[in-house]
């Protein structure tokens, strides 16, 4: 006897892609669009997988801590007009790690390849803070087909990255940017320190990056990088660095970094790519 057929995470991506587009339709298309089921009437919702299987995570709960941590969103509590879930039960991949105080004041240190390196502190970036849109995240390991938890909706606000870039003055090697935020040295089970990805400015400006500051309408919760962390949208969450402390500008031959590294196969990296120019951008695979 076989069980019941296996969602992949595709499949799965499709469905939900279908259910956001559902969100922006009036009432009277889906009428047109989604012919009713005859004599069919709505039961319920049913959450992914076998809920009978011993080793399914709780969902909606922080497990473990640091870069261990992980919380998984349930998913089955969406539905059109009600996609974007409050902010403690958006997924986690890493904790807060005990160096990243956000109630102290925080900075941005600019520099590498900058030819006036120096530190901007974030209340002064205060102005330019705007409503960036809806977005979602999803971490490039989120691969359960129990609950494909690692994927969330949220409303965002912050500075776009062009800002920030204008006030760096590149000296004439720098063609690439690095972004790196406060991360856990602890030792972990299954991830390595180091929370730092390498763009190019063309990716960052044309994806319409920017430094989250504000999460549905309050500022950044303390798990999702408060009190600033980056968001390239229609990109994986391992290159939404959290806690983001530093920026620099970097040559084009720069080496990818350990974080760029760790997830280069679940990102669809070449195989031989060791060295940032030679990755591609770790768009979500939908």
């Amino acid at each position: 006897m076989t069980g019941p057929p296996r969602i992949s995470r595709r499949r799965f991506l499709e469905a939900s892609s279908g259910a956001a587009a559902a969100m922006f339709t009036p009432l009277a298309r889906l009428t047109d669009i989604q012919p009713p089921l005859a004599g069919g009437r709505f039961v319920r919702t049913l959450r992914l997988g076998d809920p009978a299987r011993a080793d399914n995570p709780p969902l909606n709960q922080l497990l473990g801590a640091g870069l261990d941590a992980r919380l998984f969103t349930d998913l089955s509590g969406l539905a059109p007009g009600a996609m974007v879930p409050p902010n403690d039960r958006f997924y986690i991949r890493t904790a807060c790690p005990p160096q990243a105080d956000a109630t102290r004041g925080w900075t941005i240190a600019l520099g590498g390849d900058a030819r006036q390196p120096h530190t901007v502190r974030l209340d002064l970036l205060d102005p330019l803070v705007a409503p960036m849109g809806t977005h979602l995240l999803e971490c490039a390991g989120n691969s359960n087909p129990n609950n494909y938890g690692l994927l969330s909706v949220a409303r965002w606000d912050g500075i776009p990255v062009g800002a920030v870039f204008d006030r760096m003055r590149p000296s004439s090697a720098a063609s690439r940017v690095l972004v790196s935020g406060v991360d856990d040295d602890r030792p972990s089970r299954t991830s390595v320190p180091g929370a730092s990805w390498i763009f190019s400015r063309d990716d960052l400006e044309r994806a319409h990056a920017f430094l989250a500051t504000r999460m549905n309408g309050v500022p950044l919760p303390r798990h999702h990088g408060a009190p600033v962390r980056l968001v390239v949208p229609g990109w994986y969450g391992c290159a939404c660095i959290k806690w983001v402390d530093r920026i620099d500008l970097v040559a084009d031959d720069a080496d990818a970094t350990p974080q760029m590294r760790e997830f280069a196969a679940r990102t669809h990296q070449p195989a031989d790519a060791t060295r940032a120019r030679d990755f591609v951008p770790a768009v979500i695979d939908v």
